[in-house]
């Protein structure tokens, strides 16, 4: 292997203007390498103890996400990177943290992590200059880093949003076909109300106990799902005791409408037991018929509002200022978004909000980055059928948010460094340890502060806003 010569090294950005006697240092200490394209210089969890001058090709940085490897950063010799990658003087880096790749022959020197403090003695201004590369670099790095973090929670907020809307849209296409179904059942059944003679005062005096019915049931108590099965099969009961009718979709229908026995015995002596047999499938046609049009309702009524939440929550149609919002409907909408999550672990969540709350002056898409951070991470760390609470109380002043969860709690041990960049607990894929940096510098910026509180069954993230 050609040795390298002291023109050669100043070619390097980041030695250029050293004296000849440090590059003659240098060459003498360190090693010479070269490498083929798409060797691997370093692997994910390698130990790291080389630093690495550049001088022909380039390094590429990956990292693994979900099992698919991910570009980060380029090292070249260029002003950019100065042509140095690897461990730098004060570097707290101990293993790789992803994999660096050649493109292209390589050529390059690595000078063992060892003669760092000589090299210090021998320039510490040249320490100086890689301490601000490092800088650079970590700076860089971060920048992507937050791309793909919000690129990813992006992703997995849309995949929440679709779920949430194929429900709906499912079950308005379920209903939609049942509904014709019961529509065109509608003209038969009404036609054997005319075949048995079935006069225009007791089709009145039906409708008039429907209207009435409908009006009782919006008002009434829900009942128990085991109240709601009794009353069910009673119904089932007296239309088999009549030999009519007898299946346990009729008393499914007659109970959801708020019907007992004796609402259909009185139909039975109005119209007459002959007629009534014809009656009760028109009645149970007419009332799920109306039950499914109230379904249809709900449906769409599912879709509006979670498009209302999607609207408000990345501020649409709006520039990036501040501007007046409602933090209780920021949040009402967040939860909205994060639907699946909840219900997934059919998580409870109990609400105490200020009735008072004045509008703050805020970022709004950024602040709402803040509750879905916050939530998504309680979410987390609950178990199934876990409680969350939110509070929001408010003065003149500030507007202070406290979301509570019940869940195993934030180990003493790592309390200080929640909020440092790319710290996490969680699984390789599940986070990066950006979120709750990403919440504190958010915070930071609309001057507030975030204070957290935990113990095994309770943490509580708080959050200050000023309301100017």
């Amino acid at each position: 292997m050609k040795a390298i010569t002291i023109q050669e090294l100043k070619t390097i950005h980041a030695l250029s203007g050293l004296p000849d006697e440090h590059l003659q240092w240098l060459a003498e200490n360190s090693t010479h390498v070269e490498y083929e394209d798409g060797h691997i210089v370093v692997n994910t969890g390698e130990k790291v103890d080389f630093m690495m001058f550049i001088l022909e090709g380039l390094l590429s940085f990956y990292m693994d996400k979900n099992g698919t490897k991910v570009h980060y950063y380029n090292f070249a010799n260029d002003e950019s990177t100065g042509g140095v990658t690897g461990l730098l003087p004060y570097s707290r880096l101990k293993t790789s943290p992803g994999i660096i790749v050649c493109e292209g022959k390589f050529r390059g020197l690595r000078l063992h992590k060892d003669r760092f403090a000589e090299l210090e003695q021998l320039n510490s201004d040249f320490i100086q200059k890689l301490v601000g590369y490092m800088t650079e670099r970590a700076r860089s790095f971060a920048t992507t880093q937050l791309h793909h973090e919000k690129v990813s929670a992006l992703g997995k907020l849309a995949a929440g949003i679709a779920h949430e809307l194929n429900n709906p849209s499912s079950a308005i296409d379920r209903i939609s076909y049942e509904l014709e179904k019961r529509l065109k059942s509608n003209l038969r059944l009404t036609e054997n109300l005319l075949k048995n003679k079935i006069n225009f005062q007791h089709i009145q005096q039906i409708s008039e106990l429907v209207e009435a019915k409908e009006t009782d049931l919006n008002s009434r108590k829900k009942l128990s799902a085991l109240q709601r099965m009794q009353k069910e099969e009673a119904i089932a009961s007296w239309f088999e005791s009549q030999g009519l009718l007898g299946n346990h979709m009729a008393g499914e229908t007659f109970a959801d409408a708020g019907y007992d026995e004796n609402d259909l015995e009185w139909i039975r002596t109005e119209v007459g037991k002959d007629a009534f047999i014809q009656v009760a499938h028109w009645l149970e046609n007419l009332l799920s018929s109306r039950r499914l049009m109230q379904d249809l309702h709900d449906a769409s009524q599912r879709i509006t509002k979670l498009v209302g939440a999607i609207k408000s929550h990345v501020h649409m149609d709006r520039t990036n200022e501040l501007q007046p919002t409602d933090i209780n409907h920021d949040i009402e909408n967040t939860l909205t978004l994060l639907g699946h999550k909840i219900v997934e672990k059919n998580i409870k969540i109990v609400k105490n909000f200020c009735t008072d709350l004045s509008e703050v002056q805020v970022y709004i898409s950024e602040l709402n980055q803040v509750w879905t951070n916050l939530i998504d991470n309680a979410i987390f760390a609950m178990e199934k059928n876990g409680e969350l609470k939110i509070e929001t109380v408010c003065n003149s002043k500030n507007v202070k948010v406290s979301i509570i969860d019940n869940g195993s709690g934030i180990p003493k041990e790592i309390m200080s460094r929640i909020f440092d960049p790319f710290f996490t607990t969680k699984k390789v894929g599940e986070g990066t340890g950006i979120g709750l940096d990403l919440v504190s510098r958010i915070i930071k910026r609309h001057k507030g502060d975030i204070k957290v509180n935990s113990k095994p069954g309770r943490t509580e993230f708080i959050v200050c806003i000023p309301v100017n």
